[in-house]
């Protein structure tokens, strides 16, 4: 039986832009390529999911706009079950454009008000979705009152729950089966949170991923290629750890399996997952 996951999180209009350099004050420059796509974390990690074999249902937030049609057009090709999208009345739908220079060097732009942010009450909503998936991925860029009501559901109902990013609010770690930050989001997030409820812990460092639980650890190194843009990295390595984790992989074969993932992603431009080789 085909697994299946439910990911709440963003749900936005990607517009990538490489330049050579970026302009000066009151100059213009031209770009080298652009790209527009369905993106967001929550899109990332569903798209990715779909492309590792795995049935992901989407939580998140949509405007009434056209370009909200036009991206859960895309979402639907690309496998994602939609139907839990929120369609926010008189909202234009999130926007994230992200400048990027050679070298992987980026900068985001975003415009992701609080009306295209998931509330405790569309979580709940949602609730016999994210119930009834074998896994519930749960982006902490969202609101902490939506967040913690996502992971309280999918551990109330026994399913693998995964938290992406920064802990703030420590009762998450009470829900929650995998923690993944990066450097910036660990913060002082160590060994001792498997004490708390989670039962593995991967943090991506500047050397490679280490991955942590009760009795072992193992450190997998970065893949030796150029990276180009790391956006989406970080999705493309929770959608990869969690279907590893779904298909009954160890936590070391998780561990390479995420590592994989995110190394395919950052070696093309654009969060945009293509993880069929992986």
């Amino acid at each position: 039986m085909t697994p299946t996951a439910a990911v709440i999180g963003q749900l936005a209009r990607d517009l990538v832009l490489t330049v050579d350099r970026l302009p000066d004050p009151g100059s213009s420059g031209a770009a080298g390529s652009r790209h527009e796509q369905l993106g967001g974390k929550g899109a990332n990690q569903a798209v990715a999911l779909a492309q590792l074999g795995v049935r992901p249902s989407l939580v998140a937030v949509a405007g009434d706009d056209v370009i909200g049609d036009v991206l859960l057009a895309q979402a639907r090709r690309d496998g994602i079950d939609v139907r839990p999208v929120i369609r926010r009345p008189d909202t234009l739908t999130g926007l994230i454009v992200e400048l990027l220079e050679p070298g992987g060097h980026y900068r985001y732009v975003e415009h992701l008000p609080p009306s295209v942010l998931l509330t405790a009450a569309d979580v709940r909503r949602a609730r016999q979705v994210i119930a009834g998936a074998d896994a519930v991925l749960v982006q902490l860029q969202q609101p902490e009152a939506a967040t913690l009501a996502a992971a309280r559901i999918g551990h109330e109902a026994g399913k693998l729950v995964v938290l992406d990013g920064q802990i703030k609010d420590k009762t998450l770690l009470s829900y929650a089966d995998v923690v993944r930050a990066d450097e910036k989001e660990a913060g002082g997030l160590g060994e001792d949170v498997l004490e708390l409820g989670p039962k593995l812990l991967a943090l991506a460092q500047d050397d490679g991923n280490l991955f942590v639980w009760r009795g072992g650890r193992v450190k997998i190194p970065l893949i030796d290629a150029e990276v180009v843009d790391t956006t989406g990295g970080g999705d493309a390595f929770v959608a990869g750890l969690t279907a590893a984790l779904l298909a009954g992989a160890s936590y070391e074969e998780a561990a390479r399996k995420a590592t994989a993932a995110s190394g395919a992603t950052v070696t093309r431009v654009s969060g945009r997952p293509e993880l069929s080789d992986v």
